[in-house]
Formats: structure tokens, sequence, C-alpha cells
């Protein structure tokens, strides 16, 4: 596959990689260079991909972007035990059109998919995470998207797609491939009462920041399921980042964002990760960092991935059975992990999308509250979702 629509890492970040500790991340990432070109993907597992579009930003005035400070600070790092290759194939350079901008991300990501590589996508604006979606069309049926942000970015579908508004796209637009969407550390006040109960209606799912913040596992179920984690950098308080990225005082800290991309890592479905709203700012040590740990802890999770959701052999799972009124939960506890699934009825008679999604990811909390006589509420929207 040919990758001519990437431009090679620049040649500031590579002479300061030259000058990196052996032990060094930047001494042991692949990099598409201007001298040697595209690196070999064979053994690569995971990609770094710059996207440098932000048109559709609602608020651009023509700042152009670029990831030199964030790749600076990535490669400075030192990387864990890892077994995992990781590649850094550069940037995408925004189209003539920001559909041409689209249609080189979805067939970047596509090509990685087909290969088992999981990217890593550095943006822009989130409404890049539409393409990224559409990358799937041809690789699997049905897409799982967990948003970390501020806001549902649900939108109108009948206006062009903009940062604050794709969502809407990835819900009307053929195919329709969209299974389910969680907004994960939403603030109420960024978003209108109708969203909210869009996101009701559609049986979506949608956590708000102090739910979050109060117990931050609870995002370990969440993104489990997912196959696209898109982060959005609004969601950084303000004191964490440089003077551009600044939206709101309240937000996920910095510690928050690093366990929310090891969780993302440790999830077997994750098969792309993208951090997008960067803006760069003069002083851009802070931003660049966090983005650069907020990277590490994501691989740092992908090598630890254990393949642990396989209920075949009675000998690696243990299954509880609870009674909550009319209805019957199913529970299985990995002897592997500990971690914990609900088993979703599978109804014959409804022509629905979950013919492959018969196991959610839950907590042990949620098992405790079905003792008690409480249907956890993920099951809920799963089971209503199933019976359309």
């Amino acid at each position: 596959m040919n990758f001519n629509f990437l431009t090679p890492v620049s040649d500031a970040v590579l002479a300061q990689k030259e000058l990196l500790a052996q032990q060094a991340l930047g001494k042991k990432i692949k990099v598409h260079s201007r001298q040697n070109g595209i690196p070999d993907l064979d053994d690569v597992q995971l990609a770094i991909i710059g996207v440098k579009e932000t048109r559709n930003d609602v608020n651009y005035i023509g700042a152009e972007l670029h990831f030199d400070s964030i790749r600076v600070a990535l490669y400075s790092l030192f990387p864990g035990n890892w077994f995992n290759t990781i590649a850094d194939l550069g940037d995408i350079d925004p189209g003539e059109s920001v559909e041409d901008t689209y249609f080189a991300i979805r067939t970047a990501i596509t090509v990685l998919l087909e290969k088992n590589i999981i990217p890593i996508i550095l943006g822009g604006s989130q409404d890049l995470t539409y393409s990224n979606y559409r990358a799937y069309d041809n690789v699997m049926p049905m897409v799982n998207i967990v948003n970390i942000d501020t806001n549902f970015d649900l939108g109108d579908a009948n206006l062009p797609i903009k940062n604050n508004s794709y969502v809407g796209k990835v819900i009307v637009e053929e195919p329709y491939n969209l299974f389910n969407y969680t907004t994960i550390g939403y603030q109420t006040y960024f978003n209108s009462q109708e969203e909210i109960d869009l996101m009701e209606k559609l049986y979506f799912e949608a956590y708000r920041l102090g739910e979050v913040s109060a117990d931050i596992n609870m995002v370990e179920p969440l993104l489990r399921d997912a196959h696209i984690v898109s982060i959005d950098l609004k969601s950084v308080q303000a004191s964490e980042v440089s003077d551009n990225q600044k939206y709101s005082p309240n937000g996920f800290s910095g510690k928050e964002m690093c366990a929310i991309s090891r969780y993302a890592g440790i999830s077997n479905k994750v098969t792309s990760f993208g951090i997008y709203e960067y803006h760069n700012s003069r002083n851009d040590n802070a931003s660049s960092m966090l983005i650069a740990q907020m990277i590490w802890y994501f691989i740092e999770g992908v090598n630890c991935r254990i393949k642990d959701d396989n209920f075949t052999n009675e000998k690696h799972y243990q299954k509880f059975n609870v009674l909550v009124d009319d209805d019957e939960l199913i529970f299985y506890k990995s002897l592997k992990t500990n971690r914990w699934w609900i088993e979703i009825p599978f109804l014959p008679d409804v022509n629905n999308k979950l013919k492959k999604h018969t196991l959610l990811p839950c907590m042990h909390a949620d098992y405790l509250h079905a003792l008690k006589g409480e249907i956890p509420e993920r099951w809920y929207k799963a089971y209503r979702k199933n019976s359309f």
C-alpha cells in the first residue's frame, strides 16, 4: 500500500532524537524520515499518525498545527518492559479540501486495521473521529465508540460536519455501523437538554465528570467494550495544560487522563486510539508532555493485554446467576484477571444488532448491586437496544 500522502517526521525532531540515551523510546521507534522513507510495517503493532487538519473546528482561524513538541516529549520517555514494536508514520497534511483529508485518514487507518496494527492518531479537530469510524466500514460489522469529552458532540446531522457535531453524522449516515456510543466526563452546562434527552432516547451511555472522578476505575468496563477511543483534550482541566490548550477550570487531571489511556490500552477490543483538539502554544511543555504520557500509558496498556473473554473453558471463569424481580441476570468472572461480564439475553424474534454482543463488560459492584435487587443501568440500556 502506498502511503504517499504521509509526510515524514521533521528533521528537527530527528536531530533531537539523535541526542537521546540509547534506552529512550525514540531510539526504539521505527520512524518515517525524509532520508529512509516509510518503515517496514511487517512486525509493527502500533503506529502513530499526526493529522494537521482543523478546518472543521467551529473556532477555526487558520492556525497551523504541528506535533513536533509532542514527538520530542514522547521520544524522550523510557519504555516499559514492552514487546510491541512501534512506528511513527509522520503526518497527514491538510488536503485540498477537508474531504481529501478524511479520505487519507480513512485509507491509512483501514490499511493499518487490516494489518492488525493499532493506529494512535494525533489531531486536529475531533471531527476526524468520523473518518476514523468510516475506516471500519469493510473491517467489522458493528463498532462501539467511546468519547472522553466535555460534550456529546451530537449536533444536527443535517448541517455540515463540525468538531462539535460529528457524532450526528456517525449515527445517521450509511452504512449504519455504530452499535454503541459512550461519552465519559461530560459536563452538564456544556450540553443542551435536548442533547441529553437524545442520548437517553438512543440508549447511549453518558457519565458525568464528577461521577467518573469519584471512581476512575468505573471507566475500565466502558473502555473494555470500545473499538474506537476518541479523546478531546478540552476534557483536561485548564491548570494541567499550556496556554492555548486551556478550556475549562473543571476537567480530568493529568493522572486521570493517563489512567483512562491505560484502560483503553488494556482493552482487547480497542483497535484505534485518537487524541484530538490539540492547539500549539508558544510554551507548550505541559500539554506536550501530558499527551506524550497518555500515549505512553496507552502503549503500556496494550503490552499488558490478556485474553480473558473466552468463556468456552469452564476452568477459566466462574458463572453467577442472580434473580432480580422477573429477570435472571447471568454474570461471568474471569479467573485470569478477575474482570466481570454480564450476559445480555438474545431475542430470537428481533432483527437486532446484538447477535455478537451477548456479553457486556461490567464491574464486581454491578454483581453486588444485583444481589440487592438492583438492575445495572448498562445492562438495561443494552437490553432495551436489543429489543428494537
